[in-house]
């Protein structure tokens, strides 16, 4: 576990933001339509208990959130402003918006809002210094405000001007979305109830080696599934005709296998498979093969019905579910019902269940079943480097609790 996690950090309930301006660090990097409206709100919703209590405390809230890549430019497509818009609508109260995120004109804006009243910045990526986490502007961010609350876990794994470098100029704190995650990530690592099932999901094992490897260590049984799932196979020298496979993995793949038996995991990987020429191909052209007599033109495109009832039966007798990444081309509906299957089976069941990354988060919401889950994580790339053992920047620079205050940038 990473060893910031051990340590509780400093939440909502180690200050008082009552009187003071607070400088709200959220993931607002939500997908956007051509005309510039959202088209998925999940992420300003998971922010709104956060400013709600800081806000029901007489605090004053400047919000800030990069959105897209736009390479420290400014690029009007990607503004925060129809944020600001849809934010009201959510809050239920006014929200200020400003054409920047640091200098003078925002400084003053800032200093004028009073408690209860809500400001969101611009982009920060406008800005070279966010992603260089240079000091200077991190410390323009600081002059904003006087304590600076965190509720980005899905930006913690980025040593950022406003997820690091601003710790070093005022008091910080998780915010609760930030705290939860940090909560429940934790608990699959330490003390996770019995038996505690990981399923990995993805196209390639390259990405997902150093989870697999954290995670056998702690679990007592983990599923290997979607693309990534043929060079497991192709290691153990089966058939899988002309799948995905990372050559080069062959050997970690089978590394893997050695490690899991070692510590007496039970490592499952699919038994029977759906299978075409190509992820195009139509329902007439697809097939159910057994692992072992996949054809030489075919490519594994899904898990078959026998794996996903097998996997089903191990998610019932499950006391942790932990789940990274789809089971197959799940874009495509031909080929997106094993990841389907086995996310009502989580949702059904009586096990903790957390789950986190963006591809398979849009599949479960896309099915309405998040509320099924334990935790659904906002983190995709924090989320996994959290479940790697890996220390995320942005949680590792929080003050520990209790905290000794630090002075406020005025």
């Amino acid at each position: 576990m990473p060893a910031s996690a051990s340590r509780r950090k400093a939440g909502l309930d180690d200050i008082d933001p009552g009187g003071k301006r607070v400088l709200l660090r959220v993931d607002f990097n939500v997908p956007l339509t051509a005309d510039g409206s959202l088209r998925d709100d999940g992420r300003l919703v998971a922010a709104l208990p956060t400013i709600h209590e800081l806000l029901g405390r007489g605090a004053s809230v400047i919000i800030a959130t990069h959105l897209g890549r736009p390479a420290g430019r400014l690029d009007a497509k990607l503004s925060t402003r129809p944020l600001a818009v849809h934010l009201e609508e959510l809050l239920g109260v006014p929200v200020a918006w400003v054409a920047d995120c640091v200098g003078p004109a925002v400084e003053r804006k800032a200093a004028a809002l009073r408690p209860g009243q809500v400001l969101l910045l611009e982009n920060l990526r406008f800005h070279p210094g966010e992603t260089e986490n240079d000091p200077e502007f991190a410390r323009q961010l600081a002059a904003l405000a006087d304590i600076y609350v965190d509720d980005a876990f899905g930006s913690a794994h980025r040593s950022h001007a406003s997820t690091e470098g601003v710790t070093h100029f005022l008091p910080a704190v998780a915010g609760r979305l930030m705290a939860t995650e940090i909560a429940h990530l934790s608990a699959i690592l330490s003390d996770p109830r019995r038996p505690l099932l990981a399923i990995v999901g993805g196209s390639k094992l390259s990405s997902k080696l150093k989870l697999v490897t954290h995670l056998i260590d702690r679990v007592d049984a983990i599923c290997v599934g979607g693309a990534m799932a043929a060079t497991f196979l192709k290691a153990a020298a089966r058939e899988v005709g002309s799948s995905l496979v990372e050559d080069d993995f062959l050997d970690r793949a089978l590394e893997v296998v050695r490690q899991a038996a070692a510590r007496r995991v039970d490592l499952q990987l699919p038994v029977d498979v759906v299978v075409a020429r190509s992820p195009e191909a139509g329902a007439e052209e697809i097939r159910v093969r057994p692992v072992g007599e996949i054809a030489h033109e075919e490519m594994i495109l899904d898990m078959g019905p026998a794996t996903i009832r097998h996997w089903e039966s191990l998610v019932r007798r499950a006391g942790t579910v932990v789940w990274n990444g789809p089971l197959g081309l799940y874009e495509k509906p031909l080929f997106a019902v094993g990841t389907q299957q086995m996310a009502r089976a989580v949702a059904a069941s009586a096990a903790v269940s957390v789950t986190g990354g963006g591809d398979l988060q849009a599949a479960i919401c896309q099915l309405n079943l998040q509320d099924g889950f334990t935790h659904v994580s906002t983190g995709g790339g924090a989320t996994m480097e959290f479940l790697e053992g890996r220390e995320l920047p942005g949680v590792v620079a929080l003050d520990d609790a209790p905290r000794i205050a630090k002075p406020a940038i005025r």
